[in-house]
């Protein structure tokens, strides 16, 4: 009896230490931010605004033309064509607010479009630096709220080597 209570005991300790987890963490901002394809996103990313802010002013410049030619006949002209021409003005008015707004959100995307394979890439590697060093779990550092992570479990720094980036 006793053997079969010591056979289960230890069978109980065996799963209960194979269900132990290695729980690593990693700073992907950090990495992201030293991977050499940033410095191409950037300048992409930079090359998108002057595109938008290019087409904004475009659309400025109209609007002024538009402002100061109605200027110029707004005594002369009858209260019809007034109406017509103010309305063009407040639609192209509401155009330039919209492309404004629409601006921000279309530089987020284009930035999204433009992380997602650096992401891609650091993802892989994480899993195969996990992998290799026996980790079950991988938290990211940022924009999470730890209260405590021990430097031991930080895989950045392997991750960084493997690939190839020197802190």
């Amino acid at each position: 009896m006793k053997l079969k209570i010591t056979f289960f005991i230890t069978i109980f300790f065996i799963g209960l230490a194979s269900a132990q987890t290695k729980v690593g963490t990693v700073n992907s901002d950090l990495i992201i931010g030293k991977m050499p394809q940033m410095k191409s996103v950037i300048k992409r990313l930079e090359n998108y605004s002057k595109e938008l802010d290019s087409s904004f002013q475009i659309k400025a410049k109209t609007y002024q033309s538009k402002i100061e030619a109605f200027k110029k006949v707004e005594k002369t002209i009858t209260d019809n064509d007034r109406k017509t021409k103010i309305q063009e003005l407040a639609a192209l008015e509401q155009d330039m607010a919209k492309f404004r707004k629409n601006g921000s959100t279309m530089m987020q995307l284009r930035r999204d479009e433009y992380m997602r394979p650096l992401y891609r890439k650091l993802n892989e590697i994480v899993k195969e630096v996990a992998k290799a060093n026996g980790y079950s779990q991988v938290l990211t550092t940022n924009g999470n709220e730890f209260a405590y992570i021990d430097d031991r479990y930080d895989i950045t720094k392997l991750v960084l080597s493997k690939l190839g980036i020197k802190e």
